[in-house]
């Protein structure tokens, strides 16, 4: 039942797999955010979790982000694709484009964000957090199908469930952040501590709360985020599809690694 890929996301993405079969998957960290499905894509075992259930129950600050990590590690995941909803902050960000983050900046609070927390201290580097390997692969199926994709940029990660003032908004987009979401962290972070290979892609979907000195453009509302979402969706099913089609089995980046050198703790004698 091993799947070395993973696929974290929301509607669209649960006809991806053939045959697919639901697990369940019990962690030291309680329950994941639903029954995840392993099937096969390709000729690849691939396990999809739903983040917010598939009945779209889970807040954003609710999200069990470490039994989501820990389940499919147990699983056999080695690399994980997630799709994110996002808002932009910059006019060239367009609702309806796609875009691979290269950075994150943490603005969440209460979030359970490592799993060493007990007995090891472990400081795992968060320099370059998104695997480039996964990202250059992301791009080349993007430009072979002809999406529109942006190839970098940084999103701002909230507690959420609201969405921003125009201050906020306004001062995320002065500090030189893209885009903002609720839901990239801590999924990353954990990700890199268990090693695992993680790569975003941001389905943009809004103006979040509008753009300074443009009133043509309306603060983000829920109804039009699930409108441009459902559009979205679409084009990255086909990157996510190729993807895991030309997948190489070696992985060339330093995530396998992330874990080399992070241990604080000196081992007892």
């Amino acid at each position: 039942m091993d799947a070395t890929i993973g696929i974290i996301g929301g509607s669209g993405l649960y006809s991806l797999l053939d045959d697919a079969e639901e697990v369940n998957v019990e962690t030291k960290y309680g329950k994941p955010s639903d029954a995840i499905s392993i099937g096969t894509l390709f000729g690849k075992k691939v396990a999809f979790l739903p983040r917010h259930s598939r009945r779209h129950t889970i807040q954003p600050h609710r999200i069990p982000f470490r039994a989501n990590i820990d389940a499919l590690s147990q699983l056999g995941v080695v690399r994980v694709i997630a799709t994110n909803a996002v808002g932009s902050l910059k006019p060239d960000y367009k609702p309806g484009e796609l875009a691979l983050p290269d950075q994150f900046v943490n603005a969440t609070h209460g979030r359970h964000d490592t799993f060493f927390d007990e007995d090891v201290v472990v400081h795992v580097s968060s320099a370059e957090p998104y695997c480039p390997q996964l990202r250059e692969l992301a791009a080349g199926i993007a430009e072979k199908e002809k999406i529109p994709m942006h190839g970098s940029g940084t999103v701002v990660v909230i507690n959420g469930p609201r969405f921003s003032s125009k201050a906020e908004s306004m001062a995320f987009s002065a500090q030189g952040h893209h885009m903002i979401g609720m839901t990239q962290y801590p999924e990353i972070v954990l990700a890199r501590e268990k090693q695992i290979c993680y790569m975003g892609i941001a389905l943009v979907t809004d103006y979040d709360a509008g753009l300074a000195g443009r009133p043509d453009i309306k603060p983000v509302t829920n109804t039009e985020v699930t409108r441009i979402s459902s559009q979205n969706i679409e084009k990255a099913v086909r990157v996510i599809s190729g993807m895991i089609k030309d997948m190489p089995s070696e992985r060339l980046c330093e995530c396998s690694r992330a874990l080399e050198g992070a241990v604080a703790t000196k081992p007892q004698k």
